[in-house]
């Protein structure tokens, strides 16, 4: 599918075939996809929770409305980030380049973080949402459909996943097969309303 199709084709599908099942290697390749989503300072903040498990995934529905996407679609991700990488991964995110690019990036990365944990906290967003936006392209260029989801208890979510505490959730998405089709689009702003030109 052409990438142009697929942006205008996703759409936020809330039912799934739940006899319709992805391979662990189509899973993978979808992740491996999304991982090439950009991040700030090439930190690579986002962790992937891909959960397979089926009690697993009654119980994260029982926490998230009861919506029915988390356990009738054959992938579920929780998109979490850490939020902590600026500090714990410089070295590795930075490995291979030269030194003094290395060392300039450590003091700029330490600049741009250290006692700013919103600064901190947003970046792990930012970058939870780009890569969650490319795992729904890459999944309709495959013909999937996809839900981004942020209506669940996320502490209760965080326990059951076993979140550790430098880590934060931004959403689950979930890919599947869509047994509906979706609602018209309807309420879009007019284009001139959402797209400034150099200022408001």
């Amino acid at each position: 599918m052409h990438i142009d199709e697929a942006i205008r084709s996703r759409r936020a599908v809330k039912g799934y075939d739940p006899a319709f099942t992805l391979s662990s290697a189509e899973k993978d390749e979808l992740l491996q996809l999304a991982l090439h989503a950009p991040s700030a300072f090439n930190l690579q903040h986002v962790r992937l929770v891909e959960v397979s498990d089926p009690a697993l995934r009654q119980q994260l529905r029982e926490v998230a409305w009861g919506q029915a996407q988390v356990t009738d679609a054959s992938m579920l991700v929780v998109v979490c980030a850490q939020v902590d990488s600026w500090e714990q991964n410089v070295g590795r995110v930075w490995e291979g380049a030269p030194e003094e690019v290395q060392a300039y990036m450590s003091g700029a990365i330490d600049t741009y973080y250290r006692d700013k944990p919103q600064v901190q906290r947003d970046e792990t967003m930012r970058s939870c949402g780009l890569l969650a936006q490319t795992l729904m392209l890459a999944a309709r260029g495959k013909g999937l459909d996809s839900c981004p989801m942020d209506g669940f208890d996320f502490d209760a979510v965080a326990k059951l996943i076993n979140l550790p505490a430098n880590h934060v959730i931004a959403l689950m998405v979930a890919v599947g097969k869509k047994t509906i089709e979706p609602k018209p689009r309807i309420g879009k702003l007019p284009f001139n309303e959402v797209v400034l030109r150099n200022t408001f």
